[in-house]
C-alpha cells in the first residue's frame, strides 16, 4: 500500500465491534483486524458475539453477529465495556449493537442495507439515519455495496459475490483507519482463495479499494495509531480459549509419555477442542466423536482404564447426561479430565451465548457422594496452563477431574506466551507394570498410597495384574463387590480424602492489592479481567481494596478462610444466580455479598467497580 499523508494521533487503546448478518464474514473481518494488531506488538482481547439463530433470515435481530475487539499499548485484561468504533453493515446490527458503543463515539454505516424493507425487519418506525437519533455519535455514512461492485466492474461476477467481498472494503478501511499492516490481510486472501483465481483477485482488489478509499474521502481528518505494548519477551501466538485448552491437553500427554484420548459428542461451545485435537496426530492424539454424551464418556474411561490420558468435552447439557458415568469414574477411580464449556441455561438454553452456572452441578450433580476436583481456566491464555493442571492432578490422584471454561472464555482470543517445555511442571508416571513390585505378591486393586490417597493404575494387559472395575461398591484394598455398611462408610471416606488431598498441590492464595482491604473481591472463571480491571482502577483513585482469585474450587485453597476473613466485607461477582456465593458464607461464616448479572454477556468493568464502590 502507499504510505498514507494524513495526520496521526496516538492513541493509549481502542475497542472496535463489527456487526452484521452471518453471511457478512463478521468474524472473518474481526480475526483478522486481531491478527494485524497483534502483530503490530498490542495486547488484545475479543469477544465474538455468535448469533441464537443458525442461518437465521438475513437483515433480522436474531441473525446479527458481532466481533468486538480491544487492543492496546499496555497490558489488557478485557474485551472491553464499549467500543470507541461501531461498524455495522445493516439496520438489524445498529439496533442490537448501539448500546455497546460509547457516548460520542465513532459510527460507520453500511447505507446500502438501510432500505425500507431492512428498516422494518429491524423494528425502526423511523429511518435512523434521518431522524436525529444519532446526533450525538460521529456518524460516517458509507455506500459499501456501491463502492465494492465500482471496485468490481467488469470482473464478471454474480451479485451475490460482488455482495459478499464488501467485508473487505470495511476491513481495507478500519485499516487504513488504524494504520494496521495490509499484508497480514493479503496473505490471508491468497491462502482462503488462492486456487481460484477470480476470487482471489476480487477481495484482494476490494480490500486494497477500502484503504484507498480512507485515504482518498473527506470523511475522516486523521489516522489513528495505537503503539506497541511493553510485553516480556518470548514467542508469542494470538490464542482462542479452546485452542488453549487443546494445546494444554497435548502438552500433559506429552510430557507424561502418555497416548492421548478425547471422547466427545459435539456441542456448542466445546466442539472446537475435538476439532482441534483431531488435526494433532501426529502427538499419539486419539479422538472419537460418539453418538451422544454418554457413548463419549464412558468410551473416555474405557480409554483411561487402557492406559490413555482420557478427556471428554461438553456443555453444561452434556454435564448432565454424563452425570452417571462421572460417577462411575469417581468408582473406579481412573484418571479423567472433564472439560465443561459453560453456556447459557437451563436444559438446551442458549447455545452460543456465556455463562457460568454451572459450577453447583459439576460439583454436586451426581448421585451419592461423588467427590471431585474442580478448578477454572480464568482466560483463553490461561486455559493452557488450567488444562495441563487438570491433567497432573488427575494422574496424580488418579481420579476424574472437572475443568470449567465457557463462552466467552472458548470464543475470545488473546496473545499467549508460548511456554518452553522445560518449564513445564513434570508428570511422573508410574504405572505397575510387574508382580514382581507386589508386596507379598499380592494385587490389590484399592491399596493406596499414603500422601495422595491413589490407588495403583496397572499396565493394561500384565500378566499376574489381571483385575475387573465397575460401579458397585468395592471392598477397601481388593476391589470384590461389597455390601457392607461399614466398608462403605470407609470407602466413601478415603475416595473424599484423596479429593481433600489436592489441597497439597494448590499454592498459597495470592492477594492482589491491600491484605486488609474494606473490600474484597473473590471471583473464579471468566470474572477475572473485569474484577482485576476494576481493582486497580478503584487502588488508583486511592480506595482500599483487593482481589482474589480462585483456580481451585474443589477443595478450596487451605488459606483462604483466613484470607477472606482479612477484609472487611467479600465482594463475589458471578454470572449466575449466586453459586459460590453460598459456599463461601457457609464455609468460612465471612460477610459476603453477591453480584450476579445472567444476560450472556460477560461483566463489564463498570458494573463490577461501581458495585465494590457501594460497598465503600
Amino acid at each position: 500500500m502507499a504510505t498514507s499523508t494524513r495526520p496521526t494521533e496516538v492513541l493509549e487503546s481502542v475497542v472496535i465491534r463489527f456487526a452484521g448478518d452471518s453471511g457478512d464474514g463478521i468474524q472473518l473481518t474481526g480475526n483478522q483486524f486481531t491478527a494485524a494488531s497483534a502483530l503490530a506488538g498490542n495486547d488484545t482481547a475479543t469477544f465474538p458475539d455468535y448469533p441464537a439463530e443458525i442461518r437465521a433470515p438475513a437483515g433480522t435481530l436474531a441473525g446479527v453477529s458481532g466481533f468486538q475487539l480491544h487492543f492496546s499499548s499496555r497490558d489488557i485484561l478485557t474485551p472491553g465495556d464499549r467500543a470507541d468504533v461501531l461498524v455495522v453493515m445493516n439496520p438489524a446490527a445498529l439496533k442490537s449493537n448501539l448500546k455497546w458503543l460509547k457516548p460520542h463515539g465513532m459510527l460507520i454505516v453500511n447505507t446500502d442495507s438501510f432500505q425500507a424493507k431492512n428498516l422494518k425487519m429491524a423494528g425502526y418506525a423511523t429511518h435512523p439515519l434521518e431522524d436525529g437519533s444519532l446526533a450525538t455519535l460521529q456518524v460516517v455514512q458509507i455506500d459499501l455495496g456501491r463502492l465494492t461492485g465500482e471496485a468490481l466492474v467488469g470482473m464478471g461476477l454474480s451479485a451475490k459475490e460482488v455482495e459478499r467481498c464488501k467485508n473487505y472494503f470495511a476491513l481495507g478501511l478500519v485499516f487504513w483507519l488504524y494504520e494496521r499492516d495490509t499484508q497480514v490481510v493479503e496473505d490471508e486472501i491468497k491462502k482462503k482463495f488462492g486456487t481460484r483465481p477470480l476470487l482471489f483477485d476480487a477481495n484482494l482488489k476490494v480490500f486494497r479499494a477500502g484503504w484507498n478509499f480512507g485515504e482518498t474521502t473527506e470523511l475522516f481528518r486523521t489516522r489513528y495509531t495505537v503503539p506497541a505494548a511493553a510485553i516480556p519477551p518470548g514467542l508469542y501466538r494470538n490464542i482462542s480459549g479452546n485452542e488453549s485448552l487443546s494445546l494444554g491437553l497435548v502438552a500433559a500427554a506429552q510430557v507424561a509419555g502418555l497416548p492421548l484420548f478425547c471422547g466427545s459428542y459435539p456441542i456448542t461451545p466445546a466442539t472446537e477442542i475435538l476439532q482441534t485435537l483431531a488435526n494433532l496426530k501426529e502427538f499419539d492424539v486419539r479422538t472419537f466423536q460418539a453418538e451422544d454424551e454418554i457413548a463419549a464418556v464412558v468410551a473416555t474411561i474405557g480409554a483411561s482404564y487402557a492406559n490413555h490420558l482420557a478427556v471428554t468435552t461438553t456443555s453444561g447439557p452434556g454435564i448432565a447426561l454424563k452425570s452417571e458415568a462421572m460417577g462411575l469414574a469417581v468408582m473406579t477411580e481412573l484418571p479423567l479430565v472433564v472439560i465443561d464449556v459453560q453456556r447459557g441455561g437451563p436444559s438446551t438454553g442458549l447455545p452460543t451465548k456465556t455463562e457460568q452456572a454451572d459450577l453447583l452441578q459439576v460439583l454436586y450433580g451426581r448421585n451419592g457422594e461423588s467427590p471431585l476436583p474442580v478448578l477454572a481456566a480464568r482466560s483463553a491464555a490461561d486455559a493452557f496452563e488450567t488444562a495441563y493442571e487438570a491433567c497432573r492432578i488427575a494422574l496424580k490422584y488418579m481420579t476424574p477431574v472437572v475443568l470449567l471454561s465457557d463462552g466467552s472464555i472458548a470464543n475470545g482470543a488473546e496473545p499467549w506466551r508460548v511456554p518452553r517445555v522445560a518449564d513445564l511442571a513434570p508428570i511422573p508416571i508410574d504405572l505397575l507394570d510387574d508382580v514382581a513390585k507386589l508386596q507379598n505378591g499380592e494385587f490389590l486393586p484399592y491399596d493406596r498410597d499414603p500422601k495422595t490417597g491413589a490407588r495403583p493404575w496397572v499396565k493394561i494387559g500384565t500378566q499376574g495384574l489381571e483385575h475387573r472395575l465397575g460401579g458397585l461398591e468395592k471392598w477397601e484394598r481388593t476391589g470384590h463387590i461389597a455390601y457392607d455398611a461399614e466398608n462403605h462408610q470407609r470407602m466413601t471416606l478415603a475416595r473424599q480424602a484423596k479429593v481433600d488431598a489436592v489441597v497439597q498441590d494448590i499454592p498459597p492464595t495470592e492477594v492482589y492489592g491491600e491484605r486488609d482491604a474494606k473490600v474484597g473481591v473473590l471471583s473464579w472463571g471468566s470474572t477475572y479481567g473485569s474484577c482485576r480491571t476494576a481493582i486497580d482502577q478503584l487502588r488508583a483513585q486511592g480506595h482500599k481494596v483487593a482481589h482474589v482469585h480462585l483456580r481451585w474450587l474443589n477443595p478450596l485453597p487451605a488459606d483462604l478462610g483466613k484470607v477472606l476473613h482479612r477484609f472487611k466485607r467479600v465482594l463475589v461477582p458471578e454470572i449466575n444466580n449466586g453459586q459460590l456465593l453460598p459456599l463461601v458464607r457457609a464455609k468460612y461464616l465471612v460477610d459476603a455479598k453477591g453480584f450476579n448479572r445472567i444476560a450472556t454477556q460477560p461483566l463489564s468493568v463498570a458494573e463490577v467497580a461501581e458495585a465494590i464502590s457501594s460497598w465503600l
